[in-house]
């Protein structure tokens, strides 16, 4: 590219890893084990070379250590001094622990969440938005079933896949997850709640997977408020009743006011009050009648359907990883490796997402991790660069269009 206004004495890459702490990262890896046994290709150089082949889509390690050759002086340039043969790299993602990439992860998290936090929009939120954390899970499908279980039935022919399910708790003020975990598919969502985890004051977002009046209980005794979407087939006591009209004589808002009981096994009875709230949801493309269950007794019923409408974000979370990064097919088998794999993904969806808040201009995060796909490996300073990349495609049109020097046969 021409030496322009976006030209840098490193390649983008390199910027993008410079986010992390290498030293960190190594005192880590050398902490659990990681660098026993290991001459050269330490952890730090497994990373990079894992973040290149995820922000890069690639689905196999012969793509990955083919394509490192034609790169090799620009990735000797930004410290990788080893290029990994398939068997090295395959190697690597089994035995290396994935507690390294996931402390890498969680390394990256503290020092840039309050960074990614931060937005002049704040103001508009409503102020329970900064005490909002929404929880989900995914489920990434695998080849083989033997590592992470699947669910539902054995299929009648062929063999049944396995999945691997990613749970997250996000706060919504930040995009990114503070608290992953990894189970089998099998795994019921419930897992992930734990009332310990939280805070008084916290509000938590989720679906009704997540449903169970024991936690329930635990998080009101906390002073944590729960907003979820209630389950069809829970008995509960009716204490109050309240219907809400709009000015056209129609149901806006039902609101009853509930008591659930559940009997424990050793003979003690576990009381849980709560609010049951129906609105009819025009967001839909046919309108729907949509119940939360939570058990704030005062919050503004507009309040809580927005809520729970925030869980969009979690959602959009998940899709986002799917549809920009190679979570369809695995560089291994293991279950270290396969974690290794995902740990680095949201590592590179977080470094994507600095960059994003970084720059003024805006890009879809699609857009933007396609332009930094192709431009990965150029000497370009990325802010800059994705602040105006127009100004350089003009500048190499405009060059494409002058005509080619005659051919002479004297220099």
């Amino acid at each position: 590219m021409d030496k322009g206004t976006h030209f840098i004495g490193q390649p983008a890459f390199g910027q993008l890893i410079s986010l992390l702490d290498k030293s960190k990262i190594l005192k880590i890896s050398r902490e659990v084990g990681g660098e026993r046994y290991v001459k050269k290709f330490d952890a730090w150089q497994h990373l990079v070379i894992m973040l290149y082949a995820i922000i890069k889509r690639f689905d196999s390690l012969r793509e990955i250590s083919d394509s490192m050759f034609p790169e090799a002086r620009k990735l000797a340039h930004i410290g990788v001094r080893v290029m990994p043969r398939r068997s090295t790299l395959s190697d690597a993602n089994s035995r290396r622990s994935e507690k390294v990439f996931e402390a890498a992860y969680q390394e990256l998290y503290t020092s840039y969440h309050a960074e990614l936090s931060s937005d002049s929009r704040k103001r508009q939120n409503p102020k329970w938005m900064d005490r909002l954390k929404i929880m989900d899970s995914t489920t990434i499908s695998l080849f083989s079933n033997l590592v992470f279980k699947g669910v539902g039935r054995n299929p009648k022919m062929g063999k049944k896949k396995g999945g691997i399910k990613v749970h997250k708790i996000i706060n919504a003020n930040e995009g990114v997850s503070y608290d992953t975990k990894f189970t089998s598919a099998a795994t019921h969502d419930s897992f992930m709640l734990s009332p310990e985890k939280f805070d008084s004051g916290d509000i938590l977002a989720m679906d009704r997977a997540y449903v169970d009046i024991k936690k329930f209980q635990e998080l009101t005794k906390r002073g944590v408020v729960y907003v979820t979407k209630m389950k069809k087939n829970l008995t509960y006591e009716l204490v109050e009743d309240k219907m809400y009209m709009d000015d056209n004589g129609l149901m806006e808002y039902r609101e009853k006011h509930v008591k659930f009981v559940k009997k424990m096994m050793d003979g003690e009875d576990i009381v849980h009050n709560a609010r049951i709230i129906t609105y009819v949801d025009m967001e839909k493309k046919q309108p729907k009648l949509v119940s939360l269950l939570t058990n704030d007794m005062n919050m503004e019923l507009e309040d809580i359907v927005e809520i729970y409408r925030k869980r969009w974000m979690i959602e959009s979370l998940f899709k986002q990883l799917k549809q920009n990064f190679p979570l369809r097919y695995f560089y291994g088998e293991s279950a270290n490796a396969i974690k290794i794999q995902v740990w680095t993904t949201l590592i590179a969806n977080m470094l994507l997402m600095i960059v994003q808040k970084r720059i003024k201009r805006s890009w879809s995060f699609s857009g933007l991790a396609t332009m930094i796909r192709i431009m990965l490996m150029y000497y370009v300073n990325i802010y800059t660069f994705l602040e105006n990349p127009e100004r350089d495609w003009a500048k190499m049109l405009e060059k494409s269009k002058e005509s080619p020097p005659e051919p002479t046969l004297f220099g």
